[in-house]
């Protein structure tokens, strides 16, 4: 079996390459499930029901990180959406849910885990490594060997740490946050697939998915200002294929992609 993982998903030119790439990595492939984190894809902070809907069609499941809830009216919206999950250790109070089992159209059934990270990170939230023991050790059935963890972190140390924590228990542990692609894509010894940060999809010629003379404007001048998305003109898909063996859950093989789309 192949699983598609896409990185963060930035705005209106990110959802497009989405819905025009995504089929054709598939057949490339031969992927069955796709798996996209969609933090930034309404506007480039945070997703709302709209945005999600556009990338139903080639999406199976969206993952989230810290900007959960940066759009107004996301908390209602959040318990309409079946195919999403949140940080799993963020406050359990807050809507939605932190992981999730869903079935693949291929055969077999896939869990998707969101945590975030804490290191670094302007957000508070409960240790992800507790959170994420509890979860394989009380809520998931032993029956679903198949489980990806999207680890939303700033430290690659904290992502490593969190795959090598996992090796054995899960398929796949793979980093989104930071927007830059990494070049550690592995396989660990007990057969977990390991890569410290997918990417993006946003513009090529960006900085983190950002308009690059506002974010030089920022940096040469220490003064905020607003830091707009690129949504036109070459925008890149940054992700990684996992390949498994569906009745162990073991991973063999991780291949870093990256295709472009004008947009």
């Amino acid at each position: 079996m192949n699983i598609l993982f896409i990185g963060d998903i930035v705005g209106k030119g990110g959802r497009q390459a989405v819905v025009n790439l995504v089929p054709e990595i598939k057949k490339e492939f031969n992927v069955q499930f796709v798996i996209a984190n969609a933090e930034n894809c309404a506007g480039g902070n945070g997703a709302n029901l709209k945005c999600l809907e556009e990338m139903q069609g080639v999406v199976n499941v969206f993952t989230l990180g810290d900007h959960t809830w940066d759009q107004k009216g996301f908390e209602s919206e959040i318990t309409r959406i079946d195919n999403l999950v949140r940080p799993a250790n963020f406050n359990n109070t807050q809507p939605g849910k932190g992981f999730g089992i869903f079935r693949n159209p291929a055969g077999g059934e896939v869990a998707v885990i969101s945590l975030m990270g804490k290191v670094f990170m302007r957000d508070s939230a409960y240790c992800p490594f507790e959170t994420v023991d509890k979860i394989l050790t009380e809520k998931i059935p032993a029956s679903v060997k198949t489980i990806f963890v999207d680890f939303h972190a700033e430290a690659t140390s904290e992502k490593l740490a969190m795959g090598y924590f996992l090796d054995g228990r899960v398929t796949a542990v793979l980093g989104t946050h930071t927007h830059v692609q990494t070049n550690d894509g592995r396989i660990l010894s007990n057969g977990t697939a390991l890569m410290t940060d997918v990417g993006m999809v946003g513009g090529d010629t960006s900085v983190l998915g950002r308009e690059v003379e506002d974010v030089l404007a920022k940096f040469t001048s220490g003064m905020p200002g607003r830091l707009n998305v690129v949504e036109k003109g070459l925008i890149r898909l940054d992700g990684a294929v996992v390949s498994y063996d569906y009745r162990s859950g073991k991973a063999d093989k991780i291949v870093p992609i990256s295709r472009f789309f004008e947009a």
